[in-house]
This record gives C-alpha cells, sequence and structure tokens, in this order.
C-alpha cells in the first residue's frame, strides 16, 4: 500500500495541525483534484460511490494511490457493476498490502485468502453487530474488499460509522479519561462457535495459544492520518485493563453505543457485483440481517494491518 508519513504536532501546534489534517483528508479537498474517476458522497463524512474505474485491469500507481488516498477520506469506497473475477478480487486487494488467512471461517475452494459469507433459510446472518474485523490478531485488519455475490431480493444493506467523528464527538472529560487505556480483545464469539461445532479442548487451546488476547488503545491513531479513532467494538473487546468490572463496562457500553449515532453514519444499498472496501483502522460496519430467510452471498478478501498505537 502506498505508505503515508505525517509528523506528530507540538502541543502549541496541535489546533493548527488539526485544521491541517481535516483539509488533507476532507471530501471537499480531494473532490479538487484533477481525478480519473467521479466520486458520489452518501454521506458529509463518510462513503464514497467511485465511478469510472473498472477493477478487473491492472491499477497504474497513480490510480492505485488516488484509490488509497479516497478509502483515507471516504473511510469505505464503493463499486458498482464489477463482474470480476475471484483472482481479479485477490489482485485488487493485493495492491494494498499482504492478505490473510482467517483461521474461523468458511473459505473458498482453491482461494484461501476468501471468505464465503453465506446466510440463507438454515442460516441467519450474524454480522449485525457493529465491529472492526479481527481486532483479535495482534496486527489486525487494514481494511476489508467485499463483493456481492447473490442479493437477496429486499434489504441486506450495510451500514457505516465513522470512529474519527465519534471520537471528535466525546466529551473532553471523556477523551481526558481514555488517554492511554488499554482494551483487551478476543474470539470469543469464534471459540463459542466452534465447541459447538464440536471442536475438542485440545483443538481449542491450541487456537487460544496460536490467537492469545491482543491488547489495544481504546483511542488508537490512524497510522497514515493521524486521527484519532475509537477503537474499540461489541464483537471482540473483552474490557478495559485495569479498570474495575463496573467503570470498564459502563464506559465501553457508552463507546459502542457512539457507532450507532446516525449523524456519523452512511448506509449502502448492495446490487450484485457491487464491492465496498473499508478501512478497519477508521471505520465500524454492520451488516443488516433483515433479509431472512432470503440468500444473501458474499466473498470477502482482508489486508493485513499494523499493530495499533
Amino acid at each position: 500500500r502506498p505508505p503515508r508519513s505525517t509528523p506528530k504536532p507540538s502541543s502549541a501546534a496541535s489546533d493548527v495541525y488539526k485544521r491541517q489534517l481535516m483539509n488533507e483528508y476532507s471530501p471537499e479537498s480531494f473532490e479538487k483534484k484533477d481525478l480519473p474517476f467521479h466520486v458520489k458522497r452518501l454521506s458529509p463524512s463518510i462513503g464514497g460511490e467511485i465511478h469510472g474505474v473498472d477493477l478487473s485491469k491492472p491499477l497504474g500507481l497513480e490510480l492505485k494511490e488516488l484509490i488509497y488516498e479516497a478509502l483515507l477520506v471516504y473511510k469505505v469506497i464503493f463499486f458498482r457493476d464489477q463482474n470480476i473475477s475471484t483472482e481479479e478480487h485477490i489482485n485488487f486487494s493485493k495492491n494494498f498490502g499482504e492478505l490473510e488467512i482467517h483461521p474461523f471461517a468458511p473459505k473458498k475452494e482453491d482461494f484461501p485468502e476468501v471468505l464465503v459469507i453465506t446466510h440463507n433459510e438454515n442460516s441467519k446472518g450474524r454480522e449485525n453487530t457493529w465491529h472492526s474485523d479481527v481486532t483479535w490478531r495482534k496486527e489486525p485488519s487494514l481494511g476489508s474488499v467485499l463483493r456481492m455475490i447473490q442479493k437477496p431480493a429486499h434489504g441486506g444493506d450495510t451500514l457505516f460509522a465513522d470512529m474519527y467523528a465519534a471520537y471528535d464527538g466525546l466529551p473532553d472529560h471523556v477523551k481526558e479519561k481514555l488517554d492511554g487505556a488499554i482494551a483487551v480483545h478476543d474470539f470469543a464469539n469464534f471459540r463459542n462457535r466452534l465447541i459447538k461445532e464440536g471442536k475438542s479442548a485440545e483443538e481449542i487451546q491450541a487456537f487460544n495459544e496460536e490467537y492469545p488476547m491482543p491488547e489495544h488503545p481504546v483511542i488508537r491513531t490512524h497510522p497514515d492520518t493521524q486521527k484519532k479513532v475509537i477503537y474499540v467494538n461489541a464483537a471482540f473487546t473483552q474490557y478495559i485493563k485495569d479498570w474495575e468490572e463496573k467503570d470498564s463496562k459502563e464506559m465501553l457500553t457508552y463507546l459502542y453505543s457512539r457507532s450507532s449515532v446516525p449523524e456519523y453514519q452512511c448506509r449502502f444499498a448492495w446490487e450484485e457485483n457491487s464491492i465496498a472496501f473499508w478501512d478497519n483502522r477508521a471505520c465500524q460496519h454492520y451488516a443488516n440481517s433483515d433479509y431472512w430467510p432470503n440468500i444473501r452471498k458474499v466473498e470477502r478478501v482482508t489486508i493485513i494491518g499494523d499493530r495499533p498505537y
């Protein structure tokens, strides 16, 4: 992926620096550029549909960098009418980093990097919790690239929440309290499913040893934009380290609720061959499970990220 390095400010320059960051990664500034594609915004701060790009073709360096910059600006970008192959899906994703292999989810035959997520009358959607992908890893995801293979006739939208805006909206005393706070994450939901599927105690212990509960900042800094972001989620965060249990639960419940604020959100209505590419370091998502018993099938490729700080 195209690396970005932005120097950190002195305290005296922090207000100016914040304004510079807002301008550098604002949709208004980005859309003034001479872009080789058109952007249709889904909300004032999060979500942009990219029109005029064919993802079946290799990306040139300039286009790759602009797509990545668009990801930083909009936190999630969308592409319509992309009838691409699995190989092309993988190749597009590899432009932005190494791909992970998910240890627990179903994979596409011959393509271990591709998660196949299918729901139907025998399998209700389970992704209807606000979350950022795989925060139970020591180095969680940079981003995910998801393609709609089969959409339900109605429903099945995905919502995305701008966790920069969520952080900015916190009261100052909460920001101060969370400065330096560390949260512990875990793959508990997957572990419970593995137990139900009949995995032995030895197999579960092997997973526990391979994926020990990582510690991440409650408020992380995005490595490219240097913006602060709420980085706890109801799917994988367990507790805030060194806090009283009651205080931890109350704070986490409050922080989880921030993604549900409509002013921080956009909503994407899928069509077949639509693609979403979201930044797991800057936003959370919620797959609406309102379509049961109809079929919804997607394929996801996930790009490995860095250790949060």
